[in-house]
């Protein structure tokens, strides 16, 4: 990843499900200002729901960053989603779809994967985790 972090545009604790939307509603307006077309700055927006629901349902606490990135003619949007929870004990479990600690679909890290251009993951058993993802909006 050769890209240049331009600015911070964004910072949002996620303690609450009002947090988890504001993160959603930010992340979406700046999609917008990057030029992303409406339908793929909602798909950046629900990855973002995602990584912030993810969250506040396995650490309680939590933050998600959104950097402005430059990549010469092209601009896009990485999102770091970190918290010091529990961390993930199978991150390989944890990427396959249906998989789920909760009891629910399983599809949330997966699907943020398939919905971003770039995807990384870190995660220590009681250390926390730390998601990065990018998604380009190519000129």
């Amino acid at each position: 990843m050769s890209e240049i972090v331009i600015a911070e545009a964004a910072r949002v604790v996620i303690d609450s499900d009002r947090a988890i939307v504001e993160a959603r509603q930010q992340g979406r307006q700046l999609a917008i200002k990057l030029g992303f077309s409406p339908g793929s700055a909602t798909l950046l927006a629900t990855a973002i729901s995602e990584l912030a629901r993810n969250i506040l349902q396995y650490a309680g606490e939590g933050e998600i960053v959104m950097q402005l990135l430059d990549r010469g003619r092209d601009q896009g949007l990485m999102v770091l989603a970190h918290d010091r929870g529990p961390g993930i004990a199978d991150l390989s479990m944890a990427m396959e779809d249906g998989y789920s600690t909760s009891g629910r679909l399983g599809l949330g890290l997966p699907g943020v994967r398939r919905l971003m251009d770039e995807f990384q993951i870190e995660s220590g058993v009681g250390t926390g985790t730390r998601v990065r993802v990018a998604k380009w909006n190519c000129m």
